[in-house]
């Protein structure tokens, strides 16, 4: 993981003639003249044992109130073959087809993108206890309710990754490399929590995503997030949901390298972006309640598989 500068002068050529070190070297050579990077983690993805479970549930107990340890072994969430930088696996909870029943579409629901937003890994905790008593086999799911554990059970979680990216802004977006580096620098202003990294795909949680979406293939996306209050949405159909619950419809556009433009722009999925209000309250029961049922009402009118293929059903890895 490139960090530090080089010292040589920055390049004044079209960034297209540029290899990708050359590039990033310039993006860090460019914070470090004024800003402050997080220092990396030491730690390599194998570097500690993967932790099991009931080790994870623990920890995520111990960090966020609303979520108890047992609680949460009761979801039977799987660890997936991800680890993160520091070693913690990418838990997972399949929701699938039903033998009754074909499914209208699959979809992908992600929390915990940015370690910071604790309600965006609460709440998905609550859907997935409506989903225990009511899961029906209308929709095939597949849920990962915190995708950046190491940003959220550091001490002092954080919105970057183990080594200081920004997953949501480490998806490989056309002319990654050109836009990151403008946006990061002259949009951001060189900010470390929005820190792209030095390559798309760079991080192993961002890969897992995208590696998930081709393994899912799913018809719709549901990322969470927080604090501002809104609902976003990119991708088909042209007919986005008006609100979720108390959260309106606010397109903000997307950004280099974010999930939006990956998935949403570039693969043609629709992906709803839910943006709670606060990162470190959870919205009231009644009103998780009607964010669940406004989006499966918004996605079973509006989202079908066209072309109904053989998903792989999620296994236990082998130790």
């Amino acid at each position: 993981m490139l960090w530090l500068a080089t010292t040589a002068p920055l390049h004044a050529e079209d960034p297209s003639n540029l290899s990708s070190q050359e590039i990033m070297n310039e993006i860090v050579q460019d914070a470090v003249q004024g800003h402050h990077i997080p220092e990396p983690s030491k730690k390599t993805e194998k570097s500690i044992p993967s932790a099991s479970t009931s080790e994870m549930c623990a920890k995520i107990g111990a960090k966020l109130r609303s979520v108890d340890p047992a609680w949460c072994m009761q979801f039977q969430l799987q660890p997936t073959d991800a680890r993160s930088v520091n070693g913690l696996p990418i838990l997972l909870k399949e929701y699938p087809p039903v033998p009754s029943r074909t499914p209208q579409a699959r979809v992908l629901l992600l929390g915990g993108i940015h370690g910071d937003e604790y309600s965006s890994v609460s709440i998905v905790f609550k859907w997935m206890e409506i989903l225990n008593t009511h899961h029906s086999g209308l929709f095939h799911w597949r849920i990962a309710p915190l995708v950046n554990p190491d940003g959220l059970l550091r001490d002092n979680a954080q919105r970057t990754n183990a080594h200081g990216v920004d997953l949501n802004r480490n998806f490989p977006t056309m002319d990654w490399q050109r836009e990151s580096r403008d946006y990061w620098v002259n949009k951001t202003n060189s900010d470390p929590r929005r820190f792209p990294g030095p390559a798309p795909l760079s991080e192993p949680e961002s890969r897992w995503v995208a590696e998930e979406i081709e393994r899912f293939r799913p018809n719709v996306i549901v990322s969470v997030h927080a604090p501002f209050g809104l609902l976003d949405f990119d991708g088909p159909p042209t007919t986005p949901p008006e609100r979720l619950g108390a959260l309106y419809l606010t397109l903000l556009g997307t950004y280099p390298g974010s999930l939006g433009r990956f998935a949403g722009i570039q693969k043609k999925l629709p992906i709803i972006t839910i943006e709670l209000p606060f990162s470190g309250v959870l919205p009231n029961p009644t009103e998780i309640n009607t964010i669940w049922s406004d989006m499966v009402n918004w996605i079973r009118g509006h989202v079908f598989d066209r072309k109904p293929r053989k998903t792989l059903t999620l296994e236990r890895p082998k130790p």
